[in-house]
């Protein structure tokens, strides 16, 4: 069994803020509280691809374990290590970012995904981001029910974080919308 979602949100910004606010997410000591399921981001490598102009990143995520407490208790760890790799391009203006977790593997499997494109509609000042996620309980698959249950209450996790960031990434959007036109904060 395996519990999957998209979601669509369009931000009131050029992809360049929008972008940039994605690389800051996570460093503003401000986001700490809002965010506070993340523990620890740390850049692994990044390269820039002369032939194609697309700029490659690999991170490692270390997060407060999803789901309900005792699939904690059960697993025995509180947190769970994700490495997110980054493919930025420039020239076609997309992000596409995917986010898997390493550790806890053999309970459960995440995967993100979050792509930020110029919006159809108003590309010069909007941006487009779809995110898509897939959860799946693994030693409960004989017991499908509990699975489901599970796989939903972690979801739901999700889709608050997921809300979390998009209001930490408003946030910055506006801050930098505020720096390039010289408002002080």
């Amino acid at each position: 069994m395996v519990k999957a979602y998209r979601q669509e949100y369009t931000y009131k910004h050029p992809w360049e803020r929008v972008t940039s606010a994605s690389w800051r997410k996570f460093a503003d000591p401000e986001n700490k509280r809002t965010l506070s399921h993340i523990l620890e981001v740390d850049t692994l490598n990044h390269k820039l691809d002369p032939d194609s102009g697309k700029l490659h990143t690999t991170r490692a995520i270390t997060i407060h374990a999803p789901g309900p407490w005792f699939i904690r208790k059960i697993v025995g760890q509180d947190i769970c290590h994700c490495v997110e790799s980054t493919v930025v391009d420039g020239q076609s203006r997309s992000m596409q970012l995917t986010t898997r977790n390493i550790s806890l593997q053999k309970f459960i499997e995440v995967e993100e995904k979050i792509r930020y494109d110029p919006h159809p509609e108003n590309p010069d000042k909007w941006t487009i981001c779809r995110q898509q996620t897939s959860i799946q309980i693994k030693p409960l698959s004989a017991l499908a029910s509990m699975a489901e249950k599970v796989e939903q209450r972690c979801a739901e996790k999700f889709v608050q974080n997921s809300a979390k960031g998009r209001e930490v990434m408003e946030r910055i959007c506006k801050y930098l919308e505020a720096e390039s036109s010289g408002i002080p904060l």
